[in-house]
């Protein structure tokens, strides 16, 4: 394992705040974008249990994700991508999934009514990737790195 590319994914993951999950179910292969939260490389979401992606990981919990920025210069790309199982969350799970995710969003501190009753009523999921790699196009085209978890 490259330790300084590990450096480099977490870094990356670090300084964004979306990724964009592709998920399979009933009515074929979705694609989400959500915000995240991280520990290392272990991310958490939140999302309303009707929405397509949340009934395809109750189905197939065996997703794809990606995280990256909107280049225009195809040497300049840089993102994340991984393959992995979400999981549902309960009791103390999404307790410590809500605490990270409130520690990443500041504006979760705010004490305002709407957003407490919408945290109450959404799904806390944990996706846990098998493989990521770092793709990395300023060190060649298609270069990327695969990161030992």
């Amino acid at each position: 394992m490259n330790d300084e590319a590990r450096g480099r994914a977490l870094a990356y993951v670090a300084g964004h705040h979306v990724m964009t999950l592709a998920t399979n179910g009933p009515q074929g292969v979705w694609a989400a974008a959500v915000f995240y939260a991280h520990d290392g490389f272990r991310f958490v979401f939140l999302s309303a249990g009707h929405t397509r992606h949340a009934r395809n990981i109750a189905a197939a919990p065996e997703v794809a994700a990606t995280i990256q920025s909107d280049y225009d210069d195809w040497t300049a790309i840089k993102g994340i991508q991984l393959e992995g199982t979400v999981e549902q969350l309960d009791g103390a799970r999404r307790s410590a999934a809500l605490a990270l995710y409130s520690a990443r969003f500041n504006f979760l501190a705010q004490p305002v009514a709407a957003i407490e009753s919408a945290l109450a009523r959404v799904n806390w999921y944990e996706l846990r990737p098998r493989r990521l790699y770092f793709v990395d196009n300023a060190q060649g085209f298609g270069h990327r790195d695969e990161i030992g978890l």
